[in-house]
């Protein structure tokens, strides 16, 4: 019988067996099944086979988590349910399956915003920052502005809105160039249909509504008219254009023969595009905008405000999960397009902080546990800056009890904000720094928001814990001692009948980084899977050059056929999985070079793979890299570096084998 013979079989039963697998496939670390009935898994069954640490649904695929020694379990499993595998791509095209029109309409969202977010959340926090410049009167100014007051302030505060303009008011461009990226055409098409969109030719957006209708520019065609209006920071408009110049070029891709179509299919592609953008689908699209952002800012205006704030605030957190939350920046940005400023943001801010503040009182509660203050400190301090993936997904939605008290503590301060109609000027900076973004004059209402995100959530958590409310996992758990065999007889009766760990003596193994970059907690991770500990315990790191190194003396006894992972073990039995980027498995070994292959013996220091880290992130792909020592029951794992620069000389960790 082989390794995982048995497991395999056990899997397969637990998934429903072979009728129930649509297709399957696997990466690095996990197995990736699309199922034609997702509700006649056993998933308990599942998680208490050995080999299996983890499972979770994302983007219409069941994936189950083994390992760096997936590649031997994806064979077993071949071979005991006698299902074919498939590539990455088409299990995802399978996996639409299982999505509704609803989710495929979201995760389309998701993936159009997602390469955004880095130039949002910069624009976000330069508006910010110039709001303070000179939208609040300070008392020691004499009642005047930063920017009233100082010449030098004044003039960062002119330089600064050269790149505030250049991403929020030609946030089109992106949106274009984003959707071409997604949809596999030619990028720099979608970037000149975004650039006619927002044309310095064209009439402003912002300046429309300010313009009597005689005195809007207009081409002259002798038979028609067509007017001359920009579509800066218009969501909706871009991308419909978008898609209009993909699915065109994939149109004449198929129709116009190779050898010309260099030549007609960018032509009959974009000009009718531009054409169509500006007679039809730009007036439908404003039209259509507008009617959202007004719906929104009327249900955040009205009489019942305070009811809107308080379910949204609640939900939000709910949405992050989903990935709905993605919609929201489409109706932020339009509100801040036709209204100067939005009431959206605040609240998301506001949910950012409750689910911080919840982590912050499980640290209290489970003060002293000093692996799980790996994951939950990092992940306050990621929630508190605008990012909660971490502290959900590492922490409250572990425990539930804290993740349900961030939600109402979110509600209680989106109701309290709204009531009081706090409005952003700018969106993409969330948690505490969000304060940057809101308008002068609505400054302490948020202020007291912040307070009641920070101190409802941290009470909650407390009384929750206490009186066993939502909670059904957490508990405290009782450490086994760590001491040396030899004496165990020494030891009163009742505790040598108690599970004893010794430790070798054997000395410490440095781990040294494999990457010349920047290291951080694993809980930083962009994957759950890496982040929650799934695998094991490690850091990652966000490279700076694309040459991989081997940490330790050891061999390499696994190494994936695309270059993007490797996974080794020392001479003690510590195995290490070092994964190179994120999902980058799709890139089928496009930009990796490797120079060594399976079973080879590796001194620390040794060149394994060089990558183009470049243009894997041109691709799309995020290149932060995951070391992970993935079987950690065996060894204590001390970090020592985090938050800093790495390169291949510099300890990151050290290992020591245990024995039970």
């Amino acid at each position: 019988m082989s390794k995982f013979e048995k497991d395999a079989k056990d899997l397969l039963n637990a998934v429903g067996g072979k009728d129930n697998i649509a297709a399957v496939s696997h990466c690095a670390t996990r197995m990736r099944f699309v199922l034609n009935d997702e509700s006649k898994t056993d998933k308990d069954k599942i998680e208490d086979i050995p080999s299996v640490k983890g499972t979770f649904t994302n983007a219409g695929q069941f994936q189950v988590i083994i390992g760096n020694e997936v590649p031997m379990f994806y064979n077993d499993f071949a071979s005991v349910s006698g299902v074919d595998g498939v590539s990455k791509e088409q299990a995802k095209s399978v996996a639409k399956q299982n999505q509704n029109p609803i989710q495929r309409a979201v995760a389309m969202l998701a993936e159009i915003f997602t390469p955004l977010l880095p130039a949002i959340i910069v624009g976000g926090l330069i508006l910010g920052f110039r709001n303070v410049l000179e939208g609040v009167n300070f008392g020691f100014l004499g009642g005047q502005t930063i920017t009233a007051s100082s010449q030098f302030w004044a003039g960062i505060n002119d330089f600064l809105w050269l790149p505030g303009e250049a991403i929020f008011h030609f946030l089109p461009v992106g949106i274009t160039w984003s959707i071409a990226k997604k949809m596999g055409t030619t990028q720099i098409l979608g970037i000149v249909l975004g650039i006619t969109l927002v044309s310095p030719q064209l009439l402003n957006a912002y300046a429309v509504n300010a313009t009597k209708a005689a005195d809007i520019p207009f081409w002259d065609f002798g038979f028609a008219q067509i007017d001359k209006i920009g579509y800066q920071a218009q969501v909706i408009p871009a991308m419909l254009a978008g898609f209009l110049l993909a699915y065109l070029e994939i149109f004449f891709r198929k129709h116009i023969p190779q050898a010309v179509s260099m030549i007609f299919v960018p032509f009959l592609s974009l000009v009718p595009t531009i054409l169509a953008a500006h007679v039809i689908l730009g007036p439908i699209g404003w039209k259509i905008g507008g009617f959202i952002s007004s719906i929104v800012n009327a249900g955040l205006t009205s009489s019942f405000n305070w009811l809107f704030g308080a379910a949204f605030g609640l939900l939000y957190a709910p949405l992050v999960i989903t990935g709905l939350h993605h919609t929201t920046l489409a109706i932020d940005t339009q509100l801040v397009a036709d209204y100067g400023s939005t009431n959206l943001w605040p609240m998301i801010a506001l949910s950012n902080i409750a689910q911080g503040a919840a982590v912050l009182a499980v640290i209290y509660l489970h003060r002293g546990d000093e692996k799980e203050e790996q994951i939950s400190i990092p992940a306050t301090i990621s929630a508190f800056l605008g990012v909660t993936e971490p502290a959900m997904f590492g922490i409250n939605l572990k425990y539930v009890y804290p993740f349900v008290a961030g939600m109402i503590g979110s509600a209680v301060a989106g109701m309290y904000v709204t009531f009081t109609s706090v409005r952003a000027t700018s969106i993409g900076i969330g948690g505490l720094p969000g304060i940057l973004s809101i308008v002068a004059k609505n400054v302490p209402n948020f202020a007291v928001g912040m307070v009641i995100a920070l101190v409802v959530p941290i009470v909650l958590t407390v009384v929750f814990r206490r009186a066993n409310i939502f909670n059904k996992i957490d508990r405290e758990i009782e450490e086994m001692p760590l001491v040396d065999a030899t004496d165990a007889d020494l030891m009163p009766d009742e505790a040598v009948n108690q599970p004893v760990r010794t430790m070798e003596e054997l000395p410490e193994i440095d781990v040294e980084s494999p990457l010349v970059g920047h290291v951080l907690p694993l809980s930083e991770a962009n994957d759950p899977v890496f982040s929650e500990g799934m695998l094991g315990v490690g850091v990652v790191i966000e490279p700076k050059e694309g040459k991989l190194y081997a940490p330790f003396d050891g061999d390499v006894v696994t190494l994936f056929p695309t270059g993007h992972a490797i996974g080794l073990v020392n001479e003690e039995g510590a195995e290490l999985l070092i994964h190179i980027g994120l999902d980058t498995v799709k890139l089928e070994g496009k930009y990796f070079t490797m120079h060594v292959k399976q079973g080879d013996t590796v001194k620390q220091g040794d060149l394994l793979i060089e990558f183009d880290k470049d243009a894997i992130e041109r691709a799309g792909y995020v290149t932060q890299t995951p070391v992970v020592v993935t079987n950690p029951d065996n060894f204590l794992v001390n970090i020592v570096e985090c938050h800093e620069d790495v390169t291949p000389k510099d300890k990151i960790f050290s290992i020591k084998k245990i024995i039970i």
